[in-house]
């Protein structure tokens, strides 16, 4: 369990938005070498106005082709809004050490009225880079920590930040289950379960794709087309569960299939 407290914030320098663009356009030139494309200038135009991020401070880097907010320019925003605090800690059911995974919950305080903003980290050695082995405690409390500050001060993700991302923009579109027959299906049991999760993840706004490859695991097999029907309605049943009773933690568990991409760790 960790508990930080931001003291009295830094004064910053006078005219700090003109020099802030100043240095930042120097940083792309030494950073790119050439100019940005437009609807990238657009969105730093967009990041220094709102929450004066800074390139050379480390606060801003360029990952498959869209600005993204490190640890490090969350955590600096976080004292220039003069947040009160930030508080972490496990969650224990749904930690294991013996297999490396932590799930830690991360609460942000940006008031001293406030009830907080919480967003939830998970790490284990499938979803964390070869090089960062044996730190995923620390990585799952910075996962934790970064999505509560976004949630706090309204900071979208990397992929938000230009544009739905292709998993985002397929939110809709339901996995596949076994057609009509298979692994023992009666006639039209495969759509009215598929109807039925269909329903689930647009009620709950759950990624389709991290779905299906729950649904995968859940099931033990290969492909979805190898499960039998009881696995597939028992998965079904289970997902709306957990969604209604714990959407947090089975956004979580979700997350931790995610393909793995490049982490910012201060």
């Amino acid at each position: 369990m960790t508990t930080v407290s931001f003291g009295s914030p830094r004064k910053g320098p006078p005219s700090l938005g003109a020099k802030l663009v100043r240095h930042n356009l120097r940083a792309i030139k030494r950073m790119a070498g050439r100019a940005l494309q437009p609807h990238l200038m657009a969105q730093l135009k967009v990041l220094e106005c709102d929450y004066q991020f800074s390139i050379d401070a480390g606060e801003l880097q360029i990952i498959d082709g869209n600005w993204y907010v490190t640890h490090t320019g969350l955590l600096r925003l976080a004292r220039r809004k003069k947040c009160r605090g930030i508080h972490v800690e496990a969650v224990d059911p749904l930690c294991d050490v013996g297999s490396s995974r932590y799930v830690l919950k991360a609460t942000v305080y940006p008031s001293k009225a406030s009830s907080g903003f919480v967003g939830y980290g998970d790490a284990d050695p499938s979803n964390v880079s070869a090089l960062v082995r044996g730190a995923e405690m620390r990585i799952a409390e910075t996962r934790a920590v970064n999505r509560a500050l976004r949630k706090a001060y309204g900071i979208c993700s990397v992929e938000e930040l230009g544009g739905r991302s292709a998993s985002a923009a397929s939110s809709d579109i339901p996995p596949k289950f076994p057609p009509e027959g298979a692994n023992g299906n009666g006639k039209g049991s495969g759509h009215k379960v598929r109807d039925r999760l269909c329903q689930i993840v647009r009620k709950h706004q759950l990624d389709p794709a991290l779905v299906k490859a729950y649904a995968v695991d859940f099931c033990g097999a290969k492909s979805l087309k190898e499960a039998a029907r009881e696995q597939i309605e028992d998965f079904v049943n289970q997902l709306a569960e957990r969604a209604e009773k714990d959407r947090e933690g089975l956004l979580c568990q979700l997350n931790s299939y995610a393909p793995s991409r490049k982490e910012v760790v201060a």
